[in-house]
């Protein structure tokens, strides 16, 4: 079983900078792949960003490409998303998610076996 516990939202004003962490325990963190989906009240959860096993590979959609990057330590079991440029529209409950790399789809939230509680992310304007 694959464990995620996200932490690093906030609440912080348009233009600011935030990085969310997600810890992964449980099974080799070197061999999943690894996204963030984000969901805002009343609308379905939506892709932000993912990475491949090996760090090589990096997917970003396209609302937050330039502003968000998200990247990967192996040592530490951890996956960060480090938000740049926040909007009031990046507001959200953010999730951290894992998947076994079979070469599908980075942004399909359906493709992820394990997810974690989420964290809450608030900009203002």
């Amino acid at each position: 079983q694959v464990q995620l516990v996200e932490s690093g939202g906030g609440l912080v004003q348009a233009g600011g900078s935030l990085r969310l962490s997600c810890v992964v325990s449980g099974r080799t963190f070197s061999s999943l792949d690894l996204g963030w989906f984000r969901q805002a009240p009343g609308k379905e959860r939506e892709f932000a960003a993912a990475i491949s096993w090996s760090g090589g590979s990096t997917y970003y959609a396209d609302s937050v490409k330039g502003r968000f990057t998200i990247s990967r330590d192996n040592a530490k079991n951890t996956v960060y998303l480090q938000m740049n440029s926040l909007k009031p529209e990046d507001t959200a409950v953010y999730y951290c998610a894992a998947k076994y790399s079979t070469g599908r789809s980075h942004s399909a939230a359906y493709e992820y076996n394990y997810w974690g509680q989420g964290t809450q992310v608030t900009v203002s304007s």
